[in-house]
């Protein structure tokens, strides 16, 4: 064989069998996997002294809700908390500022708001014993509980 031909062989492989591997059978058209109802936890960070959702906040809230559809959701949990820059009571106003941003987007994209518990906890644990700044605590921390329908 020519070592054209052989590449050509090859290629014809490569590609017809390449086809086989996206190929759906019987089963997998009847067969559904049944939905992981565990409980979630998703983080959502915020720019500095902002409560206002970012871009990247927005999908974890649309992937988080999107999850937990085909589950009954039997509570959420939402926390705001904030860093340890400025004062105690602007951080504690913006951590529930940024816990009632969250809550209303995953309200909006469909989860129940009665099952809502909101809290925030503003700049309390942003340091450590010693002073040091925790880091990331620009954020919500939202606990999906999820039980199966």
């Amino acid at each position: 064989m020519t070592l054209h031909r052989t590449a050509s062989v090859a290629i014809i492989l490569v590609l017809g069998l390449g086809g086989c591997a996206g190929m759906k059978t019987g089963r997998d058209r009847i067969v559904k996997a049944t939905p992981r109802c565990v409980d979630q936890t998703a983080q959502i960070y915020f720019e500095a002294e902002s409560a206002e959702l970012t871009k990247e906040g927005r999908a974890v809230i649309a992937a988080a809700a999107g999850e937990s559809r085909p589950c009954k959701v039997t509570s959420v949990e939402v926390l705001g908390l904030a860093d340890s820059v400025g004062a105690p009571d602007v951080n504690l106003e913006l951590s529930k500022r940024r816990a009632q941003s969250v809550t209303a987007a995953l309200s909006a994209a469909g989860l129940p708001a009665g099952e809502f518990k909101v809290l925030a906890a503003g700049q309390a644990g942003a340091t450590t014993a010693g002073g040091q700044a925790r880091p990331l605590r620009r954020r919500v921390d939202v606990v999906l509980h999820l039980s199966p329908n």
